[in-house]
Formats: C-alpha cells, structure tokens, sequence
C-alpha cells in the first residue's frame, strides 16, 4: 500500500492527483504547516531526513522529490497512461516538461515570492522603505520579465497542445500543475496567457483532481 505523507498547500496535492488518475489505492499521513513559520513539522524527518514533502512510501521504499515521485508511479503504476514510450520526440518532451517545472519554472516563481515577503516582514521602520524599494526593483527589472519569458514560452506552447504532450494528459502535466496554479492563483498569469489559464481549468475539471481536492484538505493554490 501506497502511503502519501501530505502536508497541507504544498506540492504533495498533484501526487494525490496523479493517484487518482491511475486509480491505485493509497493512504495519506496527514502533517499541518508550523502557523508562524510555515514550514513543515519535525515528525516529517522521520520519513525523510529532510523532513520535506511530498514524499511516499511504497512497501519498504521511501521516494522523495516531486519529479522522482512523478517517474516512479508512472513507471511502476502508470506505462500505459501516464508514461509515453521510451525513446522518440515524446518521451523526451515529457522527461523535458517533467523537469522543466522545478529546474527551471520554479525558482524564479520562488524567488519573487521571497521579495514580496521581504517587502511586509518585520524590520526597523528606517530601514523598510529602503528594503521594499529593492524589493521592487528586482522584481521589476530582473524577476518579472525572467517569469514572463517563461509564460509566454509555456502559453505557446499549449496554444498548440491541449497537455503537454499533446491530446493525453501525462506525467508532465502533474508535474507542471503545482507552478501554473500558484501563477493564476496569484495573478502572475493574467489575460495575456489564455491558454494557461484554459489548462488550469481543464486540470480543476477532471474528477480525478476533484476528488483527490476533497482528501487532500486545504490548498491555497487550487
């Protein structure tokens, strides 16, 4: 049996989702966020020494990292649904967009997540205006366009695909949903990119994503 160490808003929903859609039982261990800190609590270094989510465990296997999570219950689980053949433009389009979303499409969105705290975080009030004005600068001349250019790359391209291989929804998609909902969630994706926002609403309209919504508890990317 499959279990899913789940912490609440985090990047464990999609690997709810993904089970739902391969229909395979699972159990979930639920774990709360720290309200001050945000970060998750200490019983998760018991499953992992990083004491990060998501992580599984699979009988005596322990997977760590969305991405490897994602390659392993497609592999294991998923070769005729979630997983294109080895070799030939689809197989490298999906180990492409399955790495994609967290080596390339995530740290700029983390990076400016990171300055817009800084901006209301607790400081000296001398010292404030001069730590949100470098806030703002960075995240206008350097972060804000490096995260355009990464919309704009991803709205082409599903302007030409309704999933990111084409007409069947992959790996891929899982992997990719965590940024593109927390970039429409929170406004960085805007009527300049409809077909993102399309996709969102094709991935919140599955059953599989609904249902996997309704066990996995509070989200605020969703």
């Amino acid at each position: 049996m499959i279990t899913v160490h789940h912490l609440n808003n985090s990047r464990s929903q999609r690997v709810l989702w993904m089970l739902e859609e391969l229909g395979v039982p699972y159990e979930i261990q639920y774990y709360e966020r720290d309200p001050q800190t945000m970060q998750a609590p200490a019983s998760l270094k018991k499953i992992h020494p990083l004491g990060k989510s998501p992580v599984i465990t699979d009988g005596d296997l322990v997977v760590a990292e969305s991405g490897a999570i994602v390659e392993y219950l497609a592999r294991t689980y998923g070769k005729d649904t979630m997983l294109p053949t080895d070799g030939g433009q689809a197989w490298l389009d999906y180990t492409y967009w399955l790495h994609y979303a967290e080596g390339s499409l995530m740290p700029p969105l983390l990076m400016r997540l990171v300055f817009e705290k800084v901006k209301t975080s607790p400081m000296p009030f001398f010292i404030k205006p001069v730590a949100k004005g470098i806030a703002n600068k960075t995240n206008q001349t350097f972060i804000g366009p490096m995260i355009e250019t990464h919309m704009d790359f991803v709205e082409s391209h599903l302007a030409k695909n309704t999933w990111f291989l084409g007409d069947n929804l992959s790996g891929a998609d899982i992997q990719m949903s965590f940024p593109l909902e927390a970039s429409v969630a929170r406004g960085i994706v805007g009527r300049n990119h409809p077909h993102i926002i399309a996709w969102v609403e094709r991935v919140h309209a599955r059953p599989a994503y609904q249902k996997a919504l309704e066990k996995g508890g509070e989200y605020d990317f969703a």
